[in-house]
C-alpha cells in the first residue's frame, strides 16, 4: 500500500512538472539526489554494520537470551496469554534489543518472526490478538538507549554535538512507551468490562 502512494506521489509530481515547465527540475533533483543517497547510504553503513554485527554476537553468545530471562517478568506481564516457552518472548526480547541499540532494520527480522509466533496461537487467523497489538505498540514506540541510525545520520551531515539526541531520545521513547502501554492496558480493561463489546 505504502508503495502505491509513494508511485501516486512520483507520478503526480513528474505530470506537474511537465505542466508547469519544470521538467528541468526533476532532472536535477535526480542527478543530484541520487549522489547524495549514496553518499548517505555509504555514510551510515558502517555503523550499521557495526551495531547489527554487535547484535549477532549477542545472539550467537546467548546474550540475547540471557536479556530475555531478564526481560521475561516483564514480558509475561506484558503478555499474560502467551504461554512461557513460546518463540514468540524470544523473538520479542531480540526486537526490544535491537530498538534499544536504535537499529530499526535490524529489529525489523525479529519483530516479523515475532508475529508470526503470534499468529500461530491466534484463534481468529483474520483478527489480531492483543498480544499482537500490545506487540505492535512496544515495537513502535519502543524505548531507544542509543539511537545509532539518527547519531549517524548527524555524523554524516556534520553535526557539532552530534551525541546530544540521546537524552532527548531516550526521555522521548521512554513516554511514548509509558503512554501506548498505558492507553493498551486501560483498553484491554475496558473491553474485559463492556464484554469484549465496544
Amino acid at each position: 500500500m505504502v508503495g502505491y502512494i509513494w508511485a501516486f506521489m512520483i507520478g503526480v509530481g513528474i505530470i506537474y512538472s511537465f505542466i508547469t515547465g519544470h521538467i528541468n527540475v526533476i532532472n536535477e533533483s535526480i542527478l543530484t539526489n541520487a549522489n547524495e543517497a549514496l553518499d548517505l547510504i555509504l555514510n551510515l553503513l558502517p555503523v550499521i554494520v557495526l551495531w547489527t554485527g554487535i547484535l549477532k554476537i549477542a545472539e550467537v553468545s546467548g546474550l540475547l537470551d540471557k536479556f530475555a530471562k531478564l526481560l521475561s517478568p516483564l514480558l509475561h506481564k506484558l503478555f499474560p496469554t502467551v504461554p512461557k516457552d513460546n518463540k514468540a518472548l524470544g523473538y520479542i526480547s531480540s526486537n526490544i534489543a535491537a530498538n534499544m541499540l536504535g537499529l530499526g532494520s535490524a529489529a525489523t527480522p525479529a519483530g516479523l518472526k515475532a508475529m508470526q509466533e503470534l499468529q500461530k496461537i491466534n484463534q481468529k487467523k483474520d483478527t489480531a490478538t492483543e498480544p499482537m497489538i500490545t506487540f505492535l505498540i512496544l515495537n513502535t514506540a519502543g524505548v531507544t538507549l542509543i539511537p545509532t541510525t539518527i547519531l549517524a545520520l548527524r555524523v554524516a551531515y556534520k553535526s557539532v554535538n552530534p551525541s546530544e539526541i540521546i537524552l532527548p531520545a531516550i526521555i522521548a521513547t521512554l513516554c511514548s512507551s509509558i503512554a501506548g502501554l498505558t492507553l493498551d492496558y486501560f483498553i484491554r480493561k475496558r473491553k474485559k468490562k463492556n464484554g469484549n463489546n465496544f
